[in-house]
């Protein structure tokens, strides 16, 4: 029998279940900072924080892994501020793993403040408009420092639906060059895990090769690249299904920028393990919460006289009643929502305990074999009939076996 466990230095990797229908896998994770359940959400806390809610309260909600950005503290605090405090789990007292994006997501987000070369990426800061030079070896070094569980290879990011192939071509073949300058970089491989990032926009065959190349370098963990940019849904599903097709069973797959709760569960079925995206708290922040039926904008005033929770049945600490539950109502969060900011904290809360409780969710549904029915109840709580189910996510679904029209 082949083996379930594969580990590398600062990390274990032990395959649990698999779904006989679809790709999906269950699996624990083991970082330097404790293990972490696969499938699994991790929240955006870009600055070293969720905006609008503690680090106690993140931890309440479940979450052992988030994502920290790279290209923004090294700006704010800055190197030298995170050297002396020892890293960004002290910075933001966060006992629990952190994953650092490399700085190249800039490289799109930021594109008129940033000029591409071989050498690296010139940003002009979005602070005060001073020059920054961000290389693979500075990456990596700033990622050294702020002390992350998981660090990202420094990559060539174009937006998916750039028509250049040619530059897609470059951006990709880079990515892969890049990767050997990270590799070469990296100080601390015994505590710190460097994943490399699969590139290729839409482009199936150039996705083909960037795995090929990628996998040559055997980094602890694999990202899934590029995507979250515009595409259609249909093309962000057939390049996830592509590139999983050819991932070894035994790592970690990441793909990046996604968080709609539709895209995770059919990402988890064409086989991904990881994601990560602002959505779900910055869609907090303007008043609406994410539910199994769908977002809710409790600005909308039928909710003043609303006394339930947020979500009737979440587990959440504002939905909770009782020993440790606030029983926050939806009259209250309308009351609050565009005057004061307790009412993104709370929804900030409670939006992030659904994405991870999603992820529980599915995770357990794959280990007891009804993933399938499992995809079919979620689909049906949120949309009043087939007929409104997206084509992509029908579409995807039958490719991994999954017939969402039928039964």
């Amino acid at each position: 029998m082949a083996s379930s466990v594969l580990s590398s230095p600062a990390l274990t990797f032990e395959l649990v279940a698999r779904c006989s229908t679809t790709r999906a896998r269950a699996a624990n994770l083991t970082l330097p900072h404790g293990a972490v359940q696969l499938p699994m959400f991790m929240p955006v806390a870009t600055q070293a924080s969720l905006k609008g809610i503690t680090p106690q309260q993140l931890e309440e909600t479940g979450c052992r892994l988030c994502l920290n950005n790279t290209y923004h503290l090294g700006l704010k605090p800055g190197q030298q501020v995170l050297d002396a405090v020892g890293g960004a789990h002290k910075l933001q007292g966060w006992n629990h793993n952190i994953l650092t994006d490399s700085g190249g997501f800039q490289m799109v987000s930021l594109l008129k403040l940033a000029e591409i070369t071989e050498q690296g990426v010139r940003f002009l800061s979005p602070h005060d408009g001073s020059p920054m030079l961000l290389t693979p070896e500075h990456s990596i070094s700033l990622q050294n420092t702020i002390g992350s569980d998981i660090i990202m290879q420094l990559d060539d990011v174009l937006v998916t639906t750039s028509p250049d192939t040619d530059r897609m071509r470059q951006a990709m073949e880079r990515s892969v060059r890049w990767l050997d300058r990270c590799i070469a970089a990296h100080r601390n491989p015994d505590s710190q895990n460097l994943f490399c990032i699969i590139q290729g926009g839409l482009d199936l065959d150039m996705r083909r090769e960037c795995v090929k190349e990628m996998l040559a370098r055997d980094t602890p963990g694999i990202a899934i690249g590029g995507l979250s940019g515009g595409e259609a849904k249909a093309d962000y599903c057939r390049v996830v299904e592509t590139c999983t097709a050819l991932l070894p069973d035994l790592k970690p797959r990441y793909v990046m920028g996604i968080g709609y709760p539709e895209d995770l569960v059919v990402s988890v079925a064409l086989g991904a393990d990881m994601f990560d995206c602002v959505w779900p708290t910055r869609t907090a922040r303007f008043g609406n919460a994410v539910t199994k039926q769908g977002v809710l904008n409790l600005r909308n005033r039928k909710y003043a006289n609303d006394f339930g929770p947020i979500e009737p049945g979440c587990g959440c600490m504002c939905c909770r009643t009782g020993e440790g539950g606030m029983g926050i109502t939806r009259a209250f969060v309308n009351h609050n929502v565009s005057k004061e900011t307790v009412a993104a904290h709370l929804l900030t809360i409670h939006n992030v305990w659904y994405q991870l409780n999603l992820m529980r969710e599915v995770r357990q549904s794959i280990i007891e074999e009804r993933f399938p029915a499992y995809i079919r109840d979620f689909f049906r709580g949120l949309y009043a009939s087939k007929t409104e189910y997206p084509d992509w996510a029908v579409e995807a679904l039958r490719a991994v076996g999954v017939d969402l029209m039928s039964g």
